[in-house]
């Protein structure tokens, strides 16, 4: 994941005001799963996921210890909205048949771009193939678009990753960049790629499915 910067462009009319986010938010509810915020007893799912190499092979940091995953844990369990006070919003995602948290959503805003989001996601391995990232990531779209008013959607990855790629493209984001060695991570220059969706996109897409 990477930070993303707000462009000012000519002097023209400032954007409406998005509207505020409830809080807290969720829990939120799928076809098949439920999206909610995180609580200190979700510390092993957590380290299973973050913890994992494989998971990890593609994201700016190593494998965590389970004292680095408690310390992690305890700061994102708070991050539960998306307004004009808050910029982060985090929510794990469980089977509500099992109570098994099987992903970890992000969004988050920055604090002069109120109306531009970025989101990140992570699914167990142990899960993947099944559909939930798409699920899971399209409903954070629709947060982002109905409950933050957010105008358009970012994420980006490492062009190697494929699986993230194609999740971002299930949901209706579009490729926007692809640049060529653009980031140091782990030892070695890598590419990466960008994709957005705009509301009205998100809006048009979903009127016709």
């Amino acid at each position: 994941m990477t930070t993303i910067h707000g462009v000012s462009h000519g002097s023209g009319d400032a954007p409406p005001a998005p509207p505020a986010m409830p809080r807290p938010s969720g829990p939120y509810r799928t076809a098949r799963l439920v999206l909610r915020p995180f609580t200190a007893d979700d510390l092993d799912a957590f380290l299973e996921m973050h913890g994992d190499p494989e998971v990890t092979r593609y994201v700016p940091y190593p494998p965590m210890t389970r004292q680095q995953a408690a310390e992690r844990l305890e700061r994102i369990a708070t991050w539960t909205a998306i307004d004009d006070q808050e910029q982060n919003l985090r929510l794990a995602v469980e089977l509500p048949e099992s109570g098994e948290v099987i992903g970890d959503m992000s969004m988050w805003t920055m604090a002069h771009d109120r109306l531009t989001g970025e989101i990140g996601f992570v699914v167990n391995p142990s899960v993947q193939g099944r559909g939930y990232a798409s699920e899971a990531a399209g409903e954070l779209l629709r947060i982002g678009f109905e409950e933050a008013g957010l105008h358009r959607i970012t994420a980006n990855c490492d062009a190697r990753n494929s699986p993230s790629y194609r999740v971002m493209e299930r949901i209706g984001m579009r490729r926007e960049a692809h640049f060529r060695q653009s980031s140091y991570e782990k030892g070695e220059w890598v590419d990466e790629l960008v994709y957005a969706i705009l509301a009205d996109e998100w809006r048009t897409r979903n009127a016709t499915e």
